[in-house]
C-alpha cells in the first residue's frame, strides 16, 4: 500500500510517497530518491492542506563582542528581562529563552547599562547569537 506525506525540512516542503510493506519477509524495494524537492506550498495553501506554513532560515549569528550577552543555547526568545538603559550587574536576569518546552533565565555575565537589545520576543536564537549588548 503507497502512502503519500508531505514533509517540511528547514523550511523546504517535501512530497514523499512510501510503500507499506507486508512482514512475510518479502526483499524490500529499493527506489532512487528524487534531487529536486517539491516546490513549496505557499502560505494559503499550506493551512488550507494543514500543513504548517514555511519557516523562514534564522540569520547566522554574528561574533560576539566584549560587552555582548549571547544566547547559552538554540531556541526561541520566551522574554527579555531588561530595556535600553537599564544598569544591570552580573547575575542579573536578563531573558528567558525557551527550547524543547523548557525554559532557561538567562543571566548578565557583565556589569554595566544596556545600550542596544538585538532580539525580540518569539525571535529564534542560536547558540552564541548576541541577545543585547552592555556599554
Amino acid at each position: 500500500m503507497l502512502k503519500k506525506y508531505r514533509i517540511n525540512v528547514e523550511g523546504r516542503i517535501y512530497n514523499v510517497a512510501v510503500e507499506e510493506l507486508p512482514s512475510d519477509g518479502v526483499e524490500p524495494l529499493h527506489v532512487p530518491v528524487a534531487a529536486a524537492p517539491a516546490p513549496a506550498l505557499s502560505t494559503a495553501t499550506a493551512s488550507a492542506n494543514g500543513a504548517p506554513p514555511p519557516v523562514a532560515p534564522t540569520p547566522a549569528p554574528v561574533a560576539a563582542g566584549a560587552g555582548d550577552e549571547v544566547a547559552p543555547l538554540a531556541g526561541v526568545i520566551f522574554s527579555i528581562d531588561v530595556g535600553i538603559g537599564a544598569k544591570i550587574q552580573i547575575g542579573d536576569k536578563i531573558a528567558v529563552i525557551e527550547a524543547m518546552k523548557m525554559k532557561t533565565e538567562v543571566f548578565a555575565k557583565h556589569s554595566g547599562t544596556v545600550i542596544k537589545i538585538a532580539v525580540s520576543i518569539n525571535e529564534g536564537v542560536e547558540t552564541g547569537q548576541i541577545l543585547l549588548s552592555i556599554g
